[in-house]
């Protein structure tokens, strides 16, 4: 147990029945009334986003979650196939639980939640960037840096990522995980 002053960005708590991962937080202090803790918080399934409000103070039940290394093998009608890169044990997930499932190519190294009181996988999440090839661009202009004009590529996972002009196919670019933007070109 733990009360709302431990509250953090990314904490996963209990909350009636179910399991809510804290997106944002703040406190409202007036002063005739006690101080409030707000946070918005969004299922661990990934279906339903609520806003709640405590009184400073109040319990909360946080949930102990370890973050395991794991890698993307394939997707299959049945779900989504990863591995344990420890134990080499294999496990099989919905496409609920997968955070930005447009990116994840086979063999992409990702990390598993896993809840340490059930060892029950909760989600899967990439590392903060990942680098994928352009598979299809309309042709660009060389040295046209000066504007953020951008237009859309497809990348080898099937997913279209808004680039700048001067990126061309057959080019790996650096995408940010959490958003899907596109970050930098990598160089081979």
């Amino acid at each position: 147990m733990a009360s709302t002053a431990d509250i953090k960005n990314g904490m996963i708590i209990k909350l009636d029945d179910g399991l809510y991962t804290v997106v944002e937080f703040g406190q409202n202090k007036t002063a005739r009334a006690a101080a409030k803790v707000l946070a918005k918080l969004k299922g661990v399934d990934n279906t339903r986003s609520i806003e709640k409000t405590w009184n400073s103070g109040d319990t909360i039940f946080p949930v102990r979650v370890e973050r395991r290394p794991y890698q993307f093998l394939y997707k299959d009608d049945s779900g989504y196939n990863f591995m344990d890169t420890n134990s080499f044990e294999q496990i099989l997930l919905g496409e609920n639980m997968i955070e930005r499932p447009e990116l994840y190519k086979d063999g992409q190294e990702c990390f598993v939640l896993v809840n340490t009181e059930t060892e029950q996988a909760m989600s899967v999440e990439l590392p903060p960037n990942v680098v994928l090839r352009v598979t299809y661009s309309e042709p660009g202009l060389k040295g046209d840096t000066a504007t953020r004009t951008l237009k859309p590529a497809k990348v080898e996972t099937g997913a279209t990522v808004m680039v700048p002009l001067f990126v061309d196919e057959n080019e790996l670019i650096r995408i940010d995980s959490k958003t899907g933007a596109y970050v930098e070109r990598v160089k081979e």
